[in-house]
């Protein structure tokens, strides 16, 4: 599996000018990174704004579903199986069969994707592709990427019922004290 494309256009100031409006003051300048961080971090609503589109080649289907299942602030077009438009039965067609899976998400949901696709309760192949995602991001949002965390760091306990115990591992402390800061 590979992203064969990522597109981000930056629009901070339009998403400074939607903040500065929901307090009724007038557009700021550019924001500095510190500024970015602490919006994303609170996750208020203008960081909605803040898009991102990218195509997963070779995702094997059922990981594709895994994501698929994510709905909120986040659409996806997936290569279909469908017999009449493939000429393949369907039925023959293995569950590791690859697809080609496209997103159109905001911020918001990569955060929220992240806490789930991240945790290590997830398939690893799962948890590669949206690395994979996430590490586009930090190149063009290093501050999004920062709080694109799992679960258990983005809460301060994991709140698995069956949890894998990464939380009570020295990496987790490393992890949580960075998505502090």
């Amino acid at each position: 599996m590979h992203i064969e494309r990522f597109r981000h256009e930056d629009n901070w100031q339009d998403i400074k000018d939607a903040t500065m409006n929901t307090i009724g003051k007038n557009t700021g300048r550019y924001p500095d990174a510190t500024w970015k961080l602490k919006l994303i971090r609170a996750e208020h609503s203008p960081i909605r704004k803040m898009r991102f589109s990218w195509r997963w080649k070779e995702l094997p289907y059922w990981v594709s579903v895994h994501f698929v299942r994510h709905k909120i602030g986040i659409e996806h077009f997936v290569t279909t199986q469908r017999s009449d438009r493939t000429d393949i039965p369907r039925d023959d067609l293995p569950q590791g069969s690859c697809v080609s899976h496209e997103c159109d998400a905001d911020a918001q949901a990569l955060i929220s994707i992240s806490r789930k696709r991240l945790c290590m309760s997830a398939s690893p192949e799962t948890r590669k592709a949206w690395m994979l995602v996430k590490e586009q991001v930090r190149e063009v949002e290093p501050e999004l990427a920062q709080c694109m965390v799992r679960e258990c760091v983005y809460r301060g306990f994991c709140p698995e019922m069956n949890g894998c115990g990464f939380d009570k591992a020295d990496a987790y402390k490393v992890e949580l004290a960075a998505y502090r800061g």
